[in-house]
């Protein structure tokens, strides 16, 4: 079969040549966008008067009739045409004739390709922007669910103070906020229309590029043809956006899989998102968040993929640009399917509450706690940080906790100390008084909550 780019060439390829040099096995994924596209194309066409506008009603009733075949699934790709443009123009041409070659006028592979991608990723970016809200409502939920559930705070994995489990999860709240609003920002540099660019110069024939970008709901156009087909900061972009957010969810799956542990027991999985061991007939395991947290490392190799290819490329379109789209759809389909396991996952997670307030119970936890006791009693805080230091050194030898030692030890180290050190040195009482702004305190956790519902309930821009 001839290439449809052919004219200069007068031998043949062979087909594992073919092969490697095609991108249909995956850029069928732009076929929707390439169809949406080539319409609004060829309706500037007509009405500019490039070609007749009877021409360009049968191109447009041509391609209607494929994106209908596409949505039925009965369109077939092939390695021979190489890509979804030549392919689609393959089948144009033989559902309406010769006249299918019109359509190409006045635009190259090289615009018509950086189209789909815009048009594509803007869709897939509010679908992003939507999972990860949905996210960010299952956290509230919990957290509104689990506002006086204890739960040992960490540094270096190692306790360190008690906090509410609440809190803990609207942690993840702020961080996913974040992640949304870099999604959300990032749609200014993808709502761009490069169509009109041509192969990298623009066209001799009088297009209007404006009527096009309105025609494809764009905010705006690339206003300089070269940069409108060579660079991909837009993808970039994304790939950076989502290796934020993936790193956020590998995060907390980390603590959701030892949370699950054996050693930790805070919280089970349902069955929806375990399984088990094919030999050790005891196992749950959370192979879904386990997941998610490999599947972090594809996201940063996509990124780090696109990065390698653009840094040497000289202006304008070169084909080492093909590699642009596979790491932009793996990123797509592996964030969404995170987001949405995610959301499961933690929507229906079973918290053992009793037994994650008991773990900071038999610990020293609690600190912080006397220090700040002494501190408030007149003594410099070095100076109750060396007396609790000692203190805990001395339980240790012993076997017993800050809550164990007598009333009278304690006012032999100074008479300030009274019998309300014990409930001080609860692990409630603890995470009550702590009610600085963005603390861990109940009434600051509910200070949180509340301020997450306004957010969530005010419309996206």
């Amino acid at each position: 079969m001839a290439k449809l780019w052919g004219g200069r060439f007068d031998g043949k390829n062979e087909a594992w040549i073919d092969a490697f040099g095609a991108s249909i096995p995956f850029d069928y994924q732009l076929a929707k966008q390439d169809i949406i596209g080539s319409l609004a194309h060829v309706k500037m066409l007509g009405k500019t008067g490039i070609i007749k506008e009877s021409e360009a009603a049968e191109i447009s009733a041509g391609l209607k009739t494929l994106a209908e075949k596409l949505a039925a699934g009965e369109l077939n790709f092939t390695i021979e045409n190489e890509d979804i443009h030549l392919n689609l123009e393959k089948m144009l041409t033989d559902e309406i004739g010769p006249v299918a070659g019109k359509l190409h006028t006045a635009r190259s592979r090289n615009d018509q390709v950086a189209t789909d991608m815009h048009l594509y990723l803007k869709e897939q970016v509010f679908e992003v922007i939507a999972h990860i809200k949905n996210f960010r409502q299952v956290l509230v939920k919990q957290a509104e669910k689990h506002v006086e559930t204890i739960m040992p705070g960490y540094t270096h994995l190692q306790h360190a103070q008690p906090i509410s489990f609440g809190h803990h999860l609207l942690a993840y709240y702020g961080m996913l906020s974040r992640d949304q609003a870099r999604f959300e920002e990032s749609i200014k540099r993808i709502d761009l229309s490069p169509l009109g660019s041509a192969a990298l110069a623009g066209t001799t024939f009088p297009i209007d590029r404006q009527m096009t970008a309105d025609e494809l709901g764009f905010a705006d156009l690339y206003h300089n043809s070269l940069d409108g087909v060579s660079d991909r900061d837009f993808i970039l972009e994304f790939l950076s956006n989502s290796s934020i957010l993936m790193m956020h969810l590998s995060r907390f799956c980390e603590e959701i899989i030892l949370w699950c542990s054996h050693e930790f027991k805070f919280v089970e999985l349902t069955d929806t998102f375990s399984t088990g061991s094919s030999i050790m007939p005891q196992k749950k395991n959370p192979d879904m968040a386990e997941l998610i947290r490999g599947k972090t490392g594809r996201v940063f190799g996509d990124l780090m993929g696109l990065l390698t290819v653009m840094k040497g490329l000289p202006l304008a379109y070169n084909k080492d640009l093909q590699e642009d789209k596979e790491g932009m759809f793996d990123t797509v389909h592996t964030v969404l399917t995170s987001l949405e396991i995610m959301a499961g996952m933690i929507d229906t997670m079973q918290v053992n509450a009793s037994h994650m307030a008991e773990s900071t119970e038999k610990d020293f936890s609690n600190a912080t706690e006397l220090a700040d006791y002494l501190a408030a009693k007149g003594i410099p805080f070095r100076k109750a940080h060396e007396i609790v230091g000692k203190l805990v050194l001395a339980c240790t030898q012993k076997g017993i906790y800050l809550q164990d030692v007598p009333l009278s030890e304690y006012q032999a180290i100074t008479p300030l100390i009274q019998n309300d050190i014990y409930d001080t040195l609860a692990s409630k009482t603890a995470v009550i008084r702590r009610h600085s702004l963005g603390g861990t305190g109940f009434d600051q956790v509910l200070a949180q909550i509340q301020k997450a519902k306004q957010e969530l309930a005010t419309p996206e821009k």
